[in-house]
């Protein structure tokens, strides 16, 4: 069984002082990764223009990325399972906050967008798009196909990643997008006061004001399959990102009791991913594997 656990690797600074709460609150994962062998991967954004959980799912689906192509091109045929094998570019619904760097932006996942109001606002866009050459088609209620009217070549960060940093440092500035941000300013003042939005901010929700582009790469650039038994827990996941860590201890414990103990006696591969990095630890199973036990405080509290 591989499960990954996203937020599970703290910065050093933090991890060494979580270190104990961690062999406390989670003992069975605190076996686990004494009886691992762990391999940690880089995974900086300025390189990979995607979340390390990302990166390690196209690195499971072993993506190969094209020349001048960030590892986040692959997001765009990872997600979309298209038959034909053409450049495969997404643009989710978001909605764009104003923040203390420009702009923030809050992905699909949290906006509760449902089919009905996406074709809603599809339409709408319809209006637009003669002039600009390009085409959009709902691929899902919160993510659109666009389709270029000729090959481009840009490079887009995924929305998980701005989402948790600033719009304005991956905001697309190529002279080739510049059709795309025309299309999306048109975009956001069609929809500034669209019924779908009223509607929306009736009902409490933040209104969909924007798209985010993604993508870029090919279905042939993913070249095998990911583990059959993968199980993803975000438990950790939003307590990491906003640094509560002792909301992530309860977490944690949480984990413990849900996952970790009921598989204590198997032998998983663990994927814990950071802010910049992911590590994968497989455990060995066995009476010799108990007996050659790590420290595994060592990397789990490193650089």
């Amino acid at each position: 069984m591989h499960i990954v656990i996203p937020g599970a690797w703290p910065d050093p600074e933090v991890a060494a002082e979580l270190a104990p709460h961690l062999a406390q609150r989670a003992p069975t994962l605190a076996r686990w990764l004494a009886r691992g062998k762990a391999v940690a991967t880089a995974s900086p954004a300025a390189d990979t223009w995607c979340t390390p959980l990302e990166h390690w799912h196209l690195q499971a689906h072993g993506f190969v990325a094209a020349q001048a192509e960030h590892i986040s091109a692959g997001l765009g045929p990872l997600r979309a399972e298209e038959p034909d094998d053409e450049p495969v570019w997404l643009a989710e619904l978001i909605h764009m906050a104003p923040s203390r760097d420009g702009a923030a932006l809050l992905p699909a996942a949290s906006l509760n967008m449902t089919a009905e109001h996406s074709a809603a606002l599809l339409h709408t866009a319809q209006e637009y798009l003669d002039d600009s050459g390009l085409q959009l088609e709902m691929l899902r209620p919160d993510t659109w196909r666009l389709r270029w009217p000729q090959p481009v070549q840009l490079a887009c960060a995924s929305p998980a990643l701005v989402a948790v940093s600033a719009v304005n440092d991956w905001w697309p500035q190529d002279p080739v997008a510049q059709p795309w941000r025309r299309l999306v300013n048109t975009l956001q003042m069609a929809w500034f006061d669209h019924p779908v939005n009223q509607a929306r901010q009736q009902d409490g929700l933040p209104p969909i004001n924007s798209l985010w582009l993604y993508g870029g790469a090919r279905p042939s650039q993913l070249t095998q399959s990911p583990p059959a038994d993968l199980r993803i827990d975000t438990t950790l996941q939003d307590a990491a990102t906003t640094q509560n860590w002792g909301g992530w201890i309860e977490a944690l414990a949480a984990l413990e009791q849900a996952l970790f103990a009921p598989l204590a006696a198997q032998g998983p591969t663990l994927v814990l991913t950071g802010r910049d990095r992911y590590a994968t630890v497989t455990v060995q199973n066995g009476w010799l594997a108990r007996l050659r036990t790590q420290d595994w405080r060592r990397w789990w509290c490193s650089r």
